[in-house]
């Protein structure tokens, strides 16, 4: 199936958002995908490639320019439709549902979603030959996260091209801070301390008339899909419970030390939740609604991927630079955080009519010049997946920029770990079910105390992970 004219101009819906879209999609993403081999050199042809639609128009202008170039140098055609976020999930579920699938699928979200279930199942076309040609400039959390276990071989292997990375960041209001007594050089260096921060300079801005300002964006959501896993995730960790699952796919879910890493952070969100910090509309926000709350100055911070928040007033200099973009604090044991990764990258569904094309064009796009080239002009919302190139372009760590270079260190220069689905796929099914959201919800609206809510939440992990046992790795 080949995109019309109007699809390479790009694609725009009035579509439900992003939180009607992957509950459903999950189970649908496991259950399709057909194959043929990949075929070096061959004659000029055309393949079909499904991408995420830019969130600025610099996004979608850049990812235009390397499809010109790679037909230029190539002769190749690359039919490609740009598609929303949450459409395209929809679209890459009818795909998989029908089995009449594109050549290549790049979604923001591969890596936590359709990578780990489909290479479970073996419906992806390996992809080792392309990755392995760039190993040595690849970021060792991209290059792990690149591989998937497939259960049909029991083995791991390389199913995501990588192109592009993340990390979430904390956005801060530098005048409601400053108005409210705090200064961004006072900012503590410990993770609850830093939360902790905010809280008081609620009262001293409504004291001064702004009566609906609240100081967190805690994004305690049972809607998701993203954000709210997100904002857990990072809380997880910092408490010291990144061992919930490790690299062998095994959950420890009875691990002390986890278990107690649990109950802190539930309890953390819930009481800053119940003690009148955070929006009341939190609980069913979905992944656009606190970049919306953060941008009306509805709270003086957020917790949120990317630095689209920034980017969307990059032709506003005086509300861009208003905003200050913090990197991660340590843990709460003073040792060095580490952030969750997230991996934007290109898949091969088999049933694929021209994968020698499709892997082709993402040989092209992962040259280095050429990926530092296509996220400059996209305004470095995404970070390169490979730390030479923020080292050697001044671009990524221009002090001129007022959000850049801390994002930029957070993501390809500080400690990062991988997000859980690349151990197990199952936890993408978790991820889904909106647990950890639930959870919190559990506390805030249905009495039950932290170590309740973490009881009840691990057991229903541990049901859904009993789904996919990994016997090698």
């Amino acid at each position: 199936m080949h995109a019309s004219r109007a699809q390479r101009r790009g694609i725009r819906m009035n579509v439900p958002t992003r939180r009607s879209v992957l509950r459903g999609s999950l189970a649908v993403a496991a259950a399709g995908m057909l194959a043929r081999p990949y075929i070096a050199n061959a004659a000029a042809s055309t393949a079909t490639v499904w991408w995420t639609q830019g969130f600025v128009p610099e996004e979608d202008a850049a990812f235009r320019k390397v499809v010109a170039d790679y037909e230029k140098a190539s002769g190749n055609t690359i039919d490609y439709s740009l598609i929303p976020f949450a459409p395209l999930m929809q679209k890459i579920v009818s795909a998989i549902t029908s089995g009449d699938v594109p050549d290549l699928i790049a979604h923001d979200i591969n890596d936590q979603v359709v990578a780990p279930q489909n290479s479970w199942n073996d419906r992806l076309v390996e992809v080792t030959d392309v990755v392995e040609g760039q190993k040595s400039e690849y970021h060792p959390t991209a290059y792990l996260a690149s591989q998937y276990y497939n259960n049909v071989k029991k083995q791991r292997s390389f199913y995501l091209i990588p192109f592009k990375t993340a990390v979430v960041p904390f956005h801060i209001w530098i005048s409601l801070l400053e108005k409210g007594g705090g200064k961004i050089d006072d900012l503590p260096k410990t993770w609850d301390a830093f939360w902790d921060y905010f809280k008081p300079i609620q009262k001293k801005l409504r004291d001064q008339g702004m009566r609906s300002v609240y100081s967190l964006g805690l994004q305690c959501t049972t809607t998701g899909p993203a954000d709210g896993n997100n904002l857990f995730n990072h809380f997880l960790i910092a408490n010291g419970g990144n061992s919930i699952v490790t690299p062998d796919g095994k959950p420890h879910l009875d691990d002390p030390v986890v278990k107690e890493a649990v109950i802190k952070s539930i309890a953390y969100i819930a009481d800053a939740y119940k003690g009148g910090y955070v929006p009341p509309g939190a609980l069913s926000w979905n992944d656009a609604d606190d970049n919306n709350a953060f941008h009306s100055k509805l709270m003086v911070m957020d917790f949120d991927g990317t630095i689209s928040t920034e980017v969307a007033l990059y032709h506003d200099k005086e509300q861009y630079n208003d905003i200050a973009t913090r990197s991660l604090p340590a843990k709460n044991d003073g040792k060095p955080n580490a952030a969750q990764l997230g991996i934007g990258g290109a898949l091969i569904p088999k049933g694929a009519k021209n994968v020698d094309v499709a892997k082709e064009f993402m040989k092209f796009l992962i040259q280095p010049q050429v990926m530092n080239a296509y996220l400059k002009q996209g305004l470095g919302r995404w970070l390169p997946a490979y730390p030479s190139l923020v080292k050697s372009d001044p671009f990524w760590l221009d002090p001129s920029d007022p959000h850049r270079a801390n994002y930029v260190r957070e993501g390809l220069i500080d400690p990062t770990v991988v997000n859980y689905p690349v151990f197990n796929p199952g936890w993408a099914e978790v991820n889904a079910t909106q647990i950890w959201g639930s959870a919190e919800a559990d506390v805030i609206r249905n009495g039950l105390t932290p170590e309740q809510a973490t009881d009840k939440a691990l057991k229903k992990i541990e049901t859904i992970l009993a789904k996919y046992p990994i016997v090698q790795s």
